[in-house]
């Protein structure tokens, strides 16, 4: 498991994109989660986001917030660095 989690919602609009493929290939220190429900009520139905070590990431497409994720991963592992 890695030293960053990044929590999915599996009704996410960010779902449109593979995330946790992607996410888990570029940076083996990611631990990509998926659940049903992050407790953001209509959230996962509006905008695609994601939670970042704690930290909610949106955008309006799920492009944008791939690369609005890996950002917040680079910040969260140069803590590590």
């Amino acid at each position: 498991m890695g030293i960053v989690v990044v929590e999915i919602c599996d009704g996410s609009l960010i779902n449109e994109l593979p995330i946790e493929e992607i996410l888990e290939e570029e940076y083996p220190e990611v631990a990509v989660l998926e659940s049903s429900c992050l407790s953001f009520c209509g959230m996962c139905a509006k905008r695609p986001y994601a939670i970042v070590n704690g930290k909610r990431i949106f955008a309006k497409t799920a492009e944008e917030c791939l690369e609005l994720i890996k950002k917040q991963i680079e910040i969260e592992l140069a803590i590590y660095a």
